[in-house]
């Protein structure tokens, strides 16, 4: 099925597919309030992680417009006189873990591009995509502890990621931590110069882009179905997914372009 970016875009947020249909770029365009999450753009996210699967999508990158990544959830009204009912704060609060749960569902990788400020329920939102790449100027923080808030669902994707104690840190003082402290730490996977961060980001979503679908979706439903098994569990699971995976077409493809020194030409099945 063909992946309509069109469709998917909406005033807060930008999408865009390669020419190929194998990159989906999602660009949270709300720079005036420094790209905040709304409902719009997490209706929107959700919508691209559900529309990749029913399309040729092999990577999604994730960006926020004119050199912010994401400084949050918005905050705006959230001080109006008029308290909101506890359902209506349970059910808006509900969308970013339903974002969560589609990013790890989706069969395509998903990157974060981060340059400028990530901050709060964007700093969640990066990490958890499987890949967080960032220009040298980028800021990571937990700033919520400054309004008697705590990033209890931002908690969820970041502490798997980080090591342990750096990341209560985070949590609890609110400081920003650097992109290369961030790589230090576990966040970050790779930091790239500001100046050349499109053509390197370019680069590393290529290299992801070029792999089999087929390694892509099993690698990734493996890697998130054995993180929290046992060792005999998750061995014993991760030899029946091998086994599957090197009865498709795609392994017998590689192996092919491989000995035969040739590029392979993905069977995607």
């Amino acid at each position: 099925m063909s992946f309509d970016p069109t469709s998917l875009s909406n005033e807060d947020l930008t999408v865009t597919v390669s020419d190929d249909e194998v990159v989906v770029r999602a660009t949270i365009d709300r720079p005036d309030k420094h790209n905040a999450l709304n409902d719009q753009v997490l209706d929107g996210l959700i919508n691209v992680m559900d529309a990749a699967d029913e399309s040729p999508a092999r990577v999604i990158v994730i960006r926020g417009a004119e050199g912010t990544f994401c400084s949050g959830g918005d905050l705006e009204g959230m001080d109006k006189a008029e308290e909101p009912s506890m359902q209506d704060r349970r059910r808006s609060s509900s969308k970013l873990s339903e974002l969560f749960d589609h990013m790890v569902a989706t069969s395509a990788l998903t990157v974060a591009a981060v340059e400028g400020y990530c901050l709060a329920g964007g700093c969640g939102l990066a990490a958890a995509c499987e890949f967080v790449v960032a220009a040298d100027n980028a800021e990571f923080g937990t700033p919520e502890v400054n309004v008697g808030m705590f990033p209890m669902q931002a908690m969820a994707s970041i502490m798997p990621a980080v090591l342990e104690k750096q990341g209560l840190k985070m949590l609890f003082t609110g400081e920003h931590v650097s992109a290369e402290e961030g790589v230090e730490i576990g966040l970050v996977t790779e930091v790239f110069d500001s100046k050349a961060f499109d053509d390197r980001l370019d680069e590393f979503v290529d290299t992801l882009a070029a792999n089999s679908p087929v390694m892509i979706s099993m690698g990734k439903e493996a890697y998130y179905n054995q993180r929290d098994m046992a060792f005999d569990e998750a061995y014993n699971y991760l030899k029946e997914m091998l086994v599957l995976l090197m009865e498709s077409e795609d392994h017998k493809e590689g192996v092919a372009a491989f000995v035969e020194d040739r590029e392979p030409d993905w069977k995607s099945r």
